[in-house]
């Protein structure tokens, strides 16, 4: 007998299969359902997307951020930016309003890089305000009042005939249903990229310093390399769906763009009610979120107190989240990233 190093399990392989089927599902959706529905799929497909990049960030990096928000913000008003400014395509400038969010990231991680802790949580949240109060400055984008996409540059963005001829729909619903596909290219990019992230050695080396920094160290891991890793990687896809959610939203402003309870509380919430420090604990985390959503968000207050209730049920009864306590009593990953040693047979001479 031989022994091999995997981290494949037969839910794994299972999952594999389901999620192809899914992709393929996903898009031929907007053919079967109404418009309606392909904003809903928008949404819960984005906020996964942040809540993917806010776990990659806490739960795998032990970097608890609370001023997300600048990211989703920089990359919309990047978006903006290059489209009312510059006059470029704006489905063509998304992934330059993600460099634009990535080049802001690098001088806000010179500065928290030097705090720990929760000095790290409140030095990114004030970052964030410093950086909402300069781009409400900005008045080729409307400043602080905001502005929105010249109807001529959405009825002209690359892919929306496309679309508007397939499936033999209007120009508005045609950029709803492009949005979507978008969005839904870049939730199965994020989540495939984080996990081969996490299953190769750059992620064994994550894992060391978000348990402890200094025995990782002590093994020549460079946890200030790490860090830097996944604080820039997070900006970068961060801003990146801010500017697609902006994109299909077509309006944007200061408060609305850098909201720290649209983009930063409620990816938590998202997160930790899910199972923070694992790829399905989002998944289960935005559909709870959306759930909830779509049941108490027309009561207003009662809608923020049934999520404050619903937070600290779970945090009591299962502090690794719901997909924590499932893990817990079943054993089931559908995205295993834990090394086994596997017995395998040895070939005959």
């Amino acid at each position: 007998m031989t022994h091999t190093v995997t981290t494949r399990t037969r839910a794994s392989r299972l999952a594999t299969i389901a999620a192809v089927l899914l992709i393929a599902a996903g898009l031929a959706l907007p053919a079967f359902v109404d418009r309606s529905m392909i904003k809903d799929l928008f949404f819960i497909l984005t906020m996964l997307t942040l809540a993917q990049y806010w776990n990659l960030l806490a739960g795998y990096g032990g970097l608890v951020s609370v001023g997300q928000q600048a990211f989703v913000g920089l990359g919309a008003y990047g978006l903006f930016g290059a489209a009312i400014v510059w006059g470029m395509d704006p489905v063509l400038a998304l992934p330059l309003a993600g460099l634009f969010a990535l080049a802001v990231a690098i001088p806000t991680a010179f500065f928290a890089f030097r705090l720990a802790g929760a000095y790290f949580a409140i030095g990114t949240w004030v970052v964030a305000e410093v950086v909402r109060l300069s781009i409400a400055q900005w008045k080729a984008v409307g400043g602080g009042t905001g502005t929105s996409l010249p109807r001529s540059v959405q009825a002209d963005m690359t892919g929306t005939d496309f679309v508007g001829t397939l499936f033999g729909v209007r120009s508005a619903a045609a950029q709803d249903i492009l949005s979507y596909w978008l969005a839904l290219a870049l939730a199965v990019a994020t989540i495939g990229g984080i996990y081969l992230l996490l299953r190769s050695k750059a992620g064994l080396a994550l894992a060391a310093v978000r348990d402890n920094a200094e025995a990782a160290r002590a093994v020549g891991v460079d946890a200030g390399r790490m860090k830097w890793l996944v604080f820039l990687a997070a900006s970068f896809g961060t801003g990146l769906t801010g500017a697609l959610i902006y994109l299909q939203k077509g309006r944007i402003s200061p408060e609305a763009a850098f909201s720290v309870t649209d983009w930063t509380a409620y990816v938590i919430f998202i997160t930790v009610i899910g199972g923070i420090g694992t790829i399905e604990g989002p998944i289960i985390g935005i559909l709870v979120f959306f759930v909830l959503q779509t049941l108490f968000a027309d009561y207003g207050s009662t809608y923020l107190l049934a999520l404050g209730m619903i937070g600290i049920l779970v945090m009591l009864f299962a502090p690794r989240g719901i997909w924590g306590a499932i893990t817990d009593r079943t054993g089931l990953q559908f995205f295993p990233i834990r090394r086994r040693l596997q017995k395998t047979p040895r070939p005959e001479p």
